[in-house]
Parts: structure tokens; C-alpha cells; sequence
């Protein structure tokens, strides 16, 4: 790969997206995702698996940052895997079965709308909803904790095989309903981690379906990894919730614009 190939506005968007994703574990698939189908016109089940690769060389520098700031709790991390590895491997399986190919990028646009929605609508009203889930939670056995962590695991394994959307809103809404007493940095750290396995095997089966397009990862990787990096030390330091409910307002717009509502 030459640099006369490489576009410096992906290399850009990377580099946002990276720092947004360090400091709040939200954003990779949610904003990379649809910025590839909406403004760079990246076909949907491209952009996915590109997405996916992409996420998982990222989230691996920014799990480096947080295990390093001992913000990561490998316990969740193990149980979250144990539901979504899985769960991966059987979305594909399913996939392959009902010939889910590149030329169904219509109905993915729109399931990909769909899942925004649904990952805006934790972001605006995560406080209320950790609280209303919160106090059913609360009085939970180790045991049904654990088993709830690893549900969890396998929603997120389904969501982000088919869209790579949601392993950051959905999964760090779904850690601080079950873990109240943990830190929300160990949260977010513990959620990036996470991520690193899920998205490698979920981008390597988008690969085996042939929708990676390897020049285009390479020039975002190019912006995001000093991204991360940046975002994650910074993550200690500064408050998330503006950026968070910002991050909300605009995915809102774009799963109605994916969705084709307007």
C-alpha cells in the first residue's frame, strides 16, 4: 500500500472516533459504521466487516491503556466472552445457511438503523434505565449475576455479528445494571476488553464472506490507534456525559436516515 492511496479523511475520522471510543467505550461501531455507509458510500456489509476489524486492532490498544491503568475487570470480560464467542460463531453459522450476502445491503442498512436506535435510546436514558434494572438487580445472587453477565454476552455476540453496533452503549449499560458498585471506568475498561475477542472473530467471518476491504482498514487504523490511545488516558480525567448524550442525539439521526425515514 502506497501513500498515494491512502485518504487522509478516513485516517481523520479514524483518529475521532478513536478518541471517542477510548474515553467512553462507546462510538467504534456506532458512528464508524454508519459514517462509511452514509458519507463515504462504503456498501453496508463492507462497511460491517471492515468496522469489525477495525474496532478489534483498536479496542486492543485501548485495552492495553486501560489493563495498564488496572481498569479492566477480566472476570466480567471472561463472562461476557463465554456468552458472545459462541453466540458469534452461531450468527455465522445461521448466516451462511440463509445465504446472507453482500447483495442484501438494503435490509442490513436498516437493521443496522434499527440497532442505533436502539443503542441511542441506552445512551439518552442509561441513568434511568441502570436505576429501574438497578433495584431488581441489586438483591440478585452471584450466581444469577453471573448467568445474566453471560446472557448478555450472547445478545451482544448476535448484535454485533450482523451490524457491529452495540458491544459499547448496550454492553456498558448492561455491566452497570449488573455491577452498580463498580467503577464506570472499570466498566468501560472491562467493555473495551471485551470487545477485542468479539470483534476479531466476528471481523474474521466477515472476511471468509469477502466483505473486508483491507486498504480502506489500514487508512483508519492510521488515525485511530493514536486515537485511543489519546482518549483513553484521557478517560480518567474527564467527564463523559455531554459527549455521551451528544453521541446520542446524532445516532438518533442517523439510524432514521439508515432506516429511511427521512
Amino acid at each position: 500500500m502506497g501513500f498515494e492511496n491512502i485518504n487522509l479523511l478516513y485516517s481523520f475520522s479514524g483518529l475521532a472516533i478513536g478518541i471517542i471510543v477510548g474515553l467512553t467505550g462507546v462510538g467504534g461501531g456506532s458512528l464508524m459504521t454508519p459514517l462509511l455507509v452514509l458519507l463515504f458510500g462504503i456498501h453496508p456489509a463492507t462497511a460491517v466487516g471492515t468496522d469489525l476489524l477495525y474496532a478489534a486492532a483498536t479496542k486492543t490498544v485501548g485495552t492495553a491503556v486501560h489493563g495498564r491503568n488496572k481498569s479492566v475487570n477480566w472476570r466480567i470480560v471472561g463472562r461476557l466472552a463465554t456468552g458472545s464467542i459462541p453466540a458469534t460463531l452461531a450468527t455465522f453459522a445461521v448466516m451462511q445457511a440463509l445465504g446472507a450476502q453482500s447483495s442484501k445491503g438494503g435490509v442490513l442498512a436498516f437493521l443496522l438503523g434499527a440497532v442505533l436506535l436502539v443503542t441511542a435510546t441506552t445512551l439518552l436514558f442509561r441513568a434511568q434505565i441502570v436505576e429501574f434494572l438497578g433495584q431488581r438487580v441489586k438483591t440478585a445472587d452471584e450466581g444469577l449475576v453471573a448467568f445474566l453477565t453471560v446472557l448478555t454476552g450472547v445478545v451482544l455476540g448476535v448484535l454485533v455479528t450482523t451490524t457491529s453496533v452495540g458491544a459499547g452503549a448496550i454492553g456498558v449499560t448492561a455491566l452497570l445494571v449488573l455491577y452498580p458498585s463498580l467503577p464506570t471506568l472499570r466498566i468501560v475498561g472491562s467493555d473495551i476488553a471485551h470487545a477485542v475477542p468479539l470483534t476479531l472473530i466476528s471481523g474474521l467471518g466477515h472476511w471468509y464472506l469477502g466483505d473486508v476491504d483491507f486498504l480502506l482498514l489500514a487508512t483508519l487504523l492510521i488515525g485511530s490507534i493514536p486515537g485511543i490511545i489519546i482518549g483513553s488516558l484521557l478517560a480518567p480525567r474527564l467527564p463523559e456525559r455531554a459527549l455521551r448524550m451528544l453521541l446520542a442525539v446524532i445516532l438518533v439521526l442517523v439510524s432514521l436516515k439508515l432506516m429511511g425515514v427521512f
